[in-house]
């Protein structure tokens, strides 16, 4: 009996040895090397998206949002991705409906949206600037000048331009809100200048009327009726008749004709105007 037991086990060992030699060259599908990749954090997800400014694709993973990014095709993205991220993006299984419907909210100008964003690998300073800049209402723009004094490092306006200039996540974090310290427009990192016009028009940011402020040396508006100072995109000082609305070169002669700033779009006093240095 012990012998007719060993040897059947010794059969079925035999034949299961020969039927993994026969799985040798079998690779895994596809979908399971993504979703183990997935799993240990080594890969995000990504889809298409439609914007004001034409397709681009978007990353994310379990955080939150990892990268927006214009490129030609797909493969490009991929590419891109795994260069500047160090891990791998690939095509979503489905579509990430509820992602979709924050980032739509977003996308057409609705503030309270929240998209989560994975900004892992960026400095403390970096992300205090991509997160201040997120602050910036749809449909109004501030200087770099701003940013940097609202994250305490009023002196590190051109350090802010780098960062908004490596955003890993323009459009949710919209550095293109923000403004050379001069008034002007300024550059892009996705698509350059047209991109951000095309992008603040969408939003209804009076460009023509932003340049033609910036032109003039004009830094904010105020209203005679208050003595309040704002950024000329500010809610409020849109809000302002024209009969009532004067202009000011700085914050020190605002000061000086007995205004004081805006506390909503925070523009600076007059003892912050060294903070006005750079970009």
């Amino acid at each position: 009996m012990m012998k007719d037991t060993g040897m059947a086990q010794f059969t079925e060992n035999r034949w299961l040895v020969e039927h993994l030699r026969d799985l040798r060259d079998v690779m895994a599908p596809a979908a399971l090397r993504a979703n183990t990749l997935r799993l240990a954090g080594l890969a995000d997800d990504y889809i298409p998206v439609a914007t004001a400014i034409g397709e681009v694709f978007i990353a994310y993973n379990t955080t939150g949002v990892s990268a927006v990014m214009r490129t030609a095709t797909a493969e490009d993205f991929e590419a891109a991705f795994a260069v500047r991220f160090g891990r791998r993006v690939v095509p979503a299984d489905e579509r990430p409906e509820r992602l979709l419907r924050i980032l739509r909210a977003w996308l057409a100008g609705d503030n309270r949206a929240h998209v989560a964003v994975d900004l892992r690998g960026l400095s403390e300073f970096e992300r205090a600037v991509l997160l201040k800049a997120r602050e910036i209402p749809c449909g109004q723009v501030r200087p770099y000048g701003w940013v940097a004094r609202e994250i305490g490092r009023p002196q590190a306006v051109r350090a802010v331009g780098t960062a908004l200039a490596r955003n890993p996540i323009p459009l949710i974090l919209p550095c293109h809100r923000v403004t050379r310290s001069d008034g002007h427009i300024g550059a892009y990192s996705m698509g350059g200048l047209e991109a951000k016009i095309t992008l603040l028009k969408h939003e209804q940011v009076p460009i023509e009327q932003i340049e033609d402020l910036a032109t003039q040396k004009l830094r904010y508006y105020g209203s005679d009726s208050t003595h309040i100072y704002c950024y000329p995109t500010c809610y409020h000082a849109q809000r302002v008749a024209t009969a009532h609305r004067v202009t000011f070169r700085s914050e020190l002669e605002a000061s000086a004709a007995g205004y004081r700033p805006c506390k909503v779009c925070r523009p600076p006093l007059a003892s912050d105007q060294p903070s006005q240095r750079g970009a």
